[in-house]
């Protein structure tokens, strides 16, 4: 990651970049690559691929896990599992990164954005009923959304920041109007629900392994499921639908979505410490909450009580009357100290990639955008870098008129 040195600023007295989230990857990752380099086994066959696979399986509580090539070629996966075709509408979260309705079109449906709920950026279930009650019966099950004639086959709920969704009144949505649930959980690996695990929720769940996320592989990502059939048809679809490998028989179009044995091998070295990376961004999490209490204007990141977050991104939200400035104005304040951020993702129903979606307002997730800023939280942040950071909000918010307690 790189920073642009602020105008009138010696690099010699700069202070060090304090990044928005790297991997952390002191374990076992350079020992397990050189077995995969000694023994030759680098490609998408090898030990560490199952043994990785067992790994998430096992944390999260699932029967079966497929590892792909990301996160997006799980949800694309996932989608044509769990039975969604060409022409098809699935619900989808409107406050999150692209990928998930960037998979619904692959898959050659349609997505339908639903808008997020104020507490926890989370998809809004009251706004899933209230689209839910204005659809129509199919004929032989299912629903049918009357506005475009489509069928709505699937609910694609996004854990967002490593917070779940409020999922029971979800799951009795879905089984009430029969569709599918296909479980976004890349941001949120290690969150609980209720007590359970996110990703042993809906009928399949996906995880990604991308450079920023609690577990990192560099790249790549996991189908989980209880289903056997839908596990084997997972594994079918992503090593190319290949009936017979020895003459290169194929009875499907299948897709090269696989994990190489060197991604899993570090995969491996990374599950062995999820707990301590966990626990890190909890840590992370409560300095925060109480470094930064008192900052009129600046909303912490909240978990609800029946949720236990993996604490993915820390997020806070500015608002600029009190806080004396936008969110985007922190973010450019924060770079000077060389110190990143980000703001979250455009609202999806915003687009230009999916404008020819079915239009929905989605205000609250706009509000999520405009006012959000992720601060750093990589798990290897050190109490300096962090007292940094919140030093630095406060010293900013204090220059800026605003009250600090």
């Amino acid at each position: 990651m790189t920073a642009t040195t602020p105008r009138g600023a010696s690099p010699a007295l700069e202070e060090p970049f304090i990044p928005l989230a790297v991997p952390e990857l002191r374990g076992n990752e350079a020992r397990y690559v050189q077995e995969c380099l000694d023994s030759g086994w680098v490609s998408s066959a090898g030990a560490f691929v199952e043994r990785f696979e067992a790994d998430v399986a096992s944390a999260v509580g699932a029967r079966h896990a497929v590892a792909t090539a990301s996160g997006t070629a799980a949800l694309h996966v996932a989608l044509l599992v769990a039975g969604v075709q060409p022409g098809d509408e699935v619900l989808v979260s409107a406050l999150t990164f692209i990928a998930p309705a960037n998979a619904i079109r692959y898959a050659g449906a349609w997505p339908v954005f639903i808008d997020a709920e104020r507490e926890y950026a989370q998809l809004d279930p009251a706004q899933v009923a209230e689209f839910l009650a204005g659809c129509e019966p199919c004929a032989g099950g299912g629903v049918r959304n009357p506005r475009t004639g489509r069928r709505v086959r699937a609910l694609l709920p996004v854990h967002v920041l490593g917070h779940p969704v409020d999922m029971d009144p979800l799951l009795a949505l879905a089984r009430a109007t029969g569709l599918a649930v296909v479980e976004d959980a890349t941001e949120s690996l290690g969150a609980r629900y209720r007590g359970r695990p996110v990703g042993r929720l809906g009928d399949v769940a996906c995880f990604s392994f991308n450079g920023n996320k609690l577990v990192t592989t560099g790249g790549g990502g996991m189908l989980v499921t209880d289903d056997p059939a839908l596990a084997d048809t997972a594994r079918y679809l992503t090593t190319q639908a290949k009936d017979d490998a020895i003459e290169y028989v194929h009875g499907a179009v299948g897709y090269n979505y696989r994990l190489t044995n060197v991604q899993a091998a570090i995969g491996v070295a990374q599950m062995e410490r999820l707990d301590q990376l966990l626990g890190a961004k909890r840590r992370i999490a409560g300095r925060y909450a109480e470094g930064l209490r008192g900052v009129a204007g600046l909303e912490p990141m909240a978990e609800a009580a029946w949720a236990r977050s993996a604490w993915w991104m820390y997020t806070v939200r500015i608002d600029e009357r009190s806080f004396g400035m936008d969110s985007r104005a922190l973010m450019r304040a924060l770079e000077d100290r060389r110190i990143q951020t980000r703001p979250l993702w455009q609202p999806l129903p915003l687009s230009p990639a999916h404008a020819d979606a079915v239009p929905r307002a989605c205000p609250t997730a706009g509000d999520w955008n405009r006012r959000a800023l992720s601060l750093p939280c990589s798990c290897g942040l050190t109490d300096g870098q962090q007292e940094r950071v919140i030093e630095a909000v406060r010293e900013i918010a204090a220059t800026r008129g605003g009250r600090v307690g």
